[in-house]
């Protein structure tokens, strides 16, 4: 599904990841843990194809990205890869349903395909009545729901989640959780999940400690 070989990466004299060998199986919920400044976000970031290692490779589903030239990258991003982000990166004058559906009209679906889609998603996530609300009118758990079904509506490899639930109160980092579990379960989604929530990384089906580059654990 998902395998790095030998990942590195510096920025200027600072070298941030050491040589990062993962392998992560389908409908793996994996979470990768570790101080501030370990490299977590780098690494998800690299396999998100969002930035490029300085040495070694990256596999999802067979495939190495950065063989690819970069209109075929972003091609395979959309299509392969989903993003959750700490604070949703909703694009403010949208909807909730048309936040949902830009990444499938990016990837020329047709539009009613893509409103369909985003309506069956919106609806599982049970927010069907906020789905013609713009984000400054949704709560910040609404939010993050939204865009976890931006996350999944061009059905990807992989969701990756940086800090998910950094930004979510006791309540909604629960029910976060929950659908995280619930969305592998329904549909067989695989995630990996950067966050310093210990209580959310002690559901995963495995924990990766990095620090200071290395991965110092994988249980």
């Amino acid at each position: 599904m998902v395998e790095t070989k030998g990942i590195t990466k510096s920025f200027g004299s600072l070298q941030v990841l050491k040589g990062i060998d993962l392998s992560i199986r389908a409908q793996e919920i994996v979470a990768i843990v570790g101080p501030s400044g370990a490299g977590k976000t780098t690494l998800l970031q690299i396999i998100g194809t969002l930035d490029r290692p300085q040495s070694g490779t990256v596999g999802v589903n067979g495939i190495n990205p950065f063989q690819l030239n970069e209109k075929e990258r972003a091609a395979f991003r959309n299509k392969q890869i989903g993003f959750v982000f700490q604070f949703h990166q909703l694009l403010p004058e949208f909807t909730a349903l048309e936040n949902v559906m830009i990444p499938s009209l990016i990837a020329k679906s047709k539009f009613e395909v893509a409103e369909r889609n985003a309506k069956e998603l919106l609806d599982f996530l049970q927010l069907t009545d906020r789905m013609n609300h713009k984000p400054s009118e949704l709560s910040g758990g609404e939010k993050q729901r939204v865009a976890v079904a931006r996350a999944l509506i061009n059905n990807p490899s992989v969701v990756l989640a940086d800090e998910p639930s950094g930004s979510l109160d006791t309540n909604n980092k629960d029910e976060l959780h929950d659908l995280f579990f619930a969305l592998r379960k329904e549909l067989g989604q695989t995630f990996v999940i950067v966050t310093h929530d210990m209580n959310l990384a002690s559901l995963a089906d495995r924990i990766i400690h990095l620090k200071d580059g290395r991965i110092i654990n994988d249980i």
